[in-house]
């Protein structure tokens, strides 16, 4: 991974995509560890976490991390789902956060040296090449060592770097609290039989 500490560094991260990269890599990304990894690679100037909310819901199983990386140095970037019904009648939840991201990553280009994108959707490949004319140096996080690849190839061609994930697990996986073990006297009852 090419880095300069002078460089003005920020991250554009793809919430679903990256929660999926990581899924299919069996781990879980330690949000702010992934924070103190990237800032000491550069200056970072901000960090940006995309991703849409089920509104309707009483409970929303991402809105605890949303909340978190809010109060912990995140720009948050939000927008409900929608929901539609496809051709066969089945009702979907739909999402995308591409274009927010797209429209963040052009405005700030002027003021950063360097873009870490955390996302494997091909339909970035454009976005990188338009940064990349501004003098801007786009690095690639996401893998090819899940099955099937989340990275498009595309993009992992216009990239200045491409940054497998899995390479970057022992600084920023989130460490699971060790389960105490069982005592095989736990699992026996000493109550005596009448």
């Amino acid at each position: 991974m090419l880095h300069y500490p002078e460089e003005r560094l920020a991250l554009f991260i793809d919430g679903a995509n990256l929660f999926a990269a990581a899924r299919a890599l069996n781990f879980d990304i330690d949000y702010k560890r992934l924070l103190n990894f990237c800032g000491k690679r550069g200056r970072l100037i901000r960090a940006f976490y995309y991703t849409a909310l089920v509104e309707d819901q009483e409970y929303s199983p991402i809105r605890p991390l949303v909340d978190w990386l809010d109060y912990n140095g995140y720009t948050m970037v939000t927008k409900p789902t929608k929901e539609y019904t496809d051709a066969s009648g089945r009702r979907k939840i739909k999402g995308n956060m591409d274009i927010e991201l797209a429209i963040d990553v052009m405005e700030m280009a002027q003021h950063l040296d360097h873009i870490m994108l955390f996302s494997g959707d091909g339909d970035f490949r454009r976005l990188v090449e338009a940064v990349q004319r501004k003098g801007v140096r786009v690095s690639v996080i996401s893998t090819v060592r899940s099955t099937p690849p989340m990275i498009a190839d595309e993009l992992r061609r216009q990239a200045d770097n491409f940054i497998e994930l899995m390479d970057l697990a022992p600084d920023i996986a989130r460490a699971h609290a060790p389960r105490p073990p069982v005592e095989h006297a736990q699992l026996i009852d000493t109550t005596p039989m009448e």
